[in-house]
């Protein structure tokens, strides 16, 4: 964690995101990418790309204006001593934000949500869906203020499948980076029913040669995988939820719909997402 992207609006639940930013930052000795996208009104975008040149003004104004905000924000006492780049961008929200990350190689994205109000436009319908469903690099959701983010119980809800040992060696990467106890969570519904003997099975592939210790597995029974991910956070008090995404269609024979973004909508507790990397296809040989 090198790179920490954290798109704003300047909103409360921005500079929230900003706060744990900032104390990951210092923890980590990362460098902090503070992105604010402009989305200029439909009727000042030109066609065939740029503003037209009649609404060049109203554009510099709305760029000044940014450049303000900026310099207001990057005075707080809690981001001395981190390095931060300002970067601000006539886009739409998460074309700039996925295009940002990639230019400046960021490995981490740390984001407000809105809850009840917040990221107007940001950060909500389709442009949440796509930022902590799509994005190749981890994307943590911060949702209050957190004066001390620490991570000390961190779930992780698993379908068990072998076939994402990838992204199970990220989640524990992190997990031992925060120096937290991680929980995976299988979550037993009517319609995804497993057996006990079936799980025991499952999770002796799942975790096969990894040397990581400090986690505990856990089976919870619900009527949903999202309230089973909600119950069970809050039954053991969780610091952070985190889930594995896989595109439009969730994660494979476990998630669908829009569950990653339920999650964000409904959690208690911050939310990180970890992209579903698929297996290394290997030549089969009779």
């Amino acid at each position: 964690m090198k790179k920490i992207l954290v798109p704003t609006d300047f909103s409360e639940h921005a500079e929230n995101a900003l706060q744990v930013a900032a104390q990951l930052a210092h923890k980590f000795q990362a460098d902090i990418y503070l992105l604010h996208m402009i989305e200029l009104p439909a009727d000042m975008v030109n066609p065939v790309g740029g503003t037209r040149t009649s609404d060049l003004p109203e554009a510099l104004g709305f760029m000044k204006l940014a450049k303000k905000r900026f310099t207001e924000i990057i005075s707080r006492p809690y981001l001395k001593g981190v390095k931060i780049y300002q970067i601000v961008e006539f886009h739409r929200a998460f074309d700039g934000i996925m295009e940002t990350s990639r230019e400046h190689g960021c490995d981490f994205i740390v984001m407000g949500s809105r809850g009840v109000s917040g990221f107007k436009e940001m950060f909500v319908g389709s442009n949440t869906e796509k930022v902590v469903r799509t994005s190749e690099i981890p994307v943590l959701v911060i949702k209050n203020e957190h004066p001390e983010f620490e991570v000390r119980n961190f779930v992780f809800a698993t379908n068990l499948d072998n076939n994402n040992r990838r992204t199970l060696e990220k989640v524990v990467e992190f997990a031992t980076l925060m120096d937290a106890k991680l929980h995976l969570l299988y979550i037993n519904t009517a319609n995804e029913f497993i057996t006990s003997k079936e799980t025991d099975s499952y999770l002796e592939k799942y975790l096969e040669g990894l040397s990581f210790t400090n986690y505990e597995f856990h089976v919870y029974n619900d009527d949903s995988v999202e309230h089973g991910i909600l119950n069970f956070a809050k039954k053991i008090n969780a610091d952070l939820v985190g889930v594995a995404t896989h595109g439009r269609k969730g994660l494979t024979h476990f998630f669908n719909g829009s569950i990653s973004e339920d999650l964000v909508n409904h959690a208690n507790s911050p939310v990180i997402t970890f992209k579903l990397e698929k297996p290394e296809v290997r030549k089969q040989f009779p």
